[in-house]
Formats: C-alpha cells, sequence, structure tokens
C-alpha cells in the first residue's frame, strides 16, 4: 500500500523554510490520522498578499491571516437513488479505482504572518514563541481542518486543540532538533 504524497512549495521568499522537515511532519500527520493508500496533500508558503486575496475571495475576510484550508475531496461521495444509495444509471460508477488517489486539498500557509503571531504564543499550549512552533501548529491545524476538524462552537474547539497538542507532542517536538535553520 501506498502512503499519501506530500506536495510542498515555497512561493515566498522572505522566510527560510525547511521544505523537507514540513514535508516530512505533513506526511507523519497523515498516517497519525488515518490517512493511508493514494491520497495527495498540498502544502504551500506564500506571501502575504497571496493569502490577503485568498482570504477576501474564499472567507469575505480583509488581510492576510496565518493559514487556511481548502479541502478538495471531503467525502465519498454518495452514488445513486435517494434513498438506497443505488446506481448511477445502467453503468454506475462503482468504487473509485485504486490507482486514482484521494485529493484531500491544500493547505495555504503565510510563514510572515507567522512571524508576527509567534511571540504573541510564548507558553500558550506549550508553545515556545518560535517561528518553527507556529508553522507547526498552522500545519497541523490546517490538515485537521482537512480531516473535517471545526472550531466554531466550543466543545469543537476543544476537541481539534486537544488534537493538535497531542499531534505537536507525539509528532512535532520529537523532530525539532532536527530542522535546518
Amino acid at each position: 500500500m501506498s502512503s499519501p504524497e506530500v506536495f510542498l512549495a515555497n512561493e515566498q521568499e522572505k522566510v527560510s523554510i525547511d521544505e523537507e522537515f514540513w514535508a516530512a511532519l505533513a506526511r507523519s500527520v497523515l498516517a497519525a490520522e488515518g490517512v493511508n493508500g493514494a491520497a495527495e496533500l498540498s502544502v504551500l508558503f506564500v506571501e502575504p498578499a497571496s493569502i490577503a486575496s485568498l482570504n477576501q475571495r474564499f472567507m469575505g475576510k480583509t488581510g492576510p491571516t496565518d493559514v487556511l484550508s481548502f479541502p478538495i475531496e471531503e467525502q465519498e461521495e454518495m452514488s445513486g437513488r435517494d434513498p438506497d444509495g443505488g446506481g448511477r444509471g445502467p453503468k454506475g460508477w462503482g468504487p473509485r479505482p485504486s490507482n486514482v488517489p484521494f485529493l484531500l486539498g491544500d493547505v495555504v500557509i503565510c510563514p510572515e504572518v507567522a512571524v508576527e503571531a509567534a511571540a504573541e504564543h510564548i507558553g500558550d499550549r506549550d508553545h515556545d514563541g518560535s517561528f518553527e512552533d507556529e508553522i507547526a501548529l498552522l500545519l497541523i491545524h490546517g490538515i485537521l481542518h482537512l480531516r473535517g476538524m471545526d472550531h466554531e462552537e466550543d466543545d469543537e474547539a476543544e476537541v481539534m486543540e486537544a488534537r493538535e497538542d497531542e499531534l505537536l507532542r507525539k509528532l512535532y517536538r520529537p523532530l525539532k532538533g532536527t530542522l535546518r535553520r
């Protein structure tokens, strides 16, 4: 069985990014979340103007933000008739062929916004105030959104934050010393 592919693009130049490290962390998070087999995730590091444009277009909010997630295929669609889920017609669509990857979506991170936000999080949820801790949190946060988690309601936020903390503790913190600066 194949493992998910992570495509990482660094489309900004102002902040140094250890692309291999962050792609490896993303793969580890996907594995911890039970994503295996043919699946694809894109992680993009972008300039403030780019994320501000996406934030306006898709969220209706003005200005740059730290992270946005764009799910592509949230779940397998139920095919066919209502209510029995029968075929879509004479040929039907059938199950997804095993060689066709499940497209998780895109996580878009703005390192410049992360640099500004990092210092504000010192001591918050075991955050040391470093840029690296901030990127790890944003990457995990974005992936959890793609996996269907949300923080709109207080109870949802508690569950999501607990999972973020668990993944940071188990996956990121043990590898943190291997980051290239």
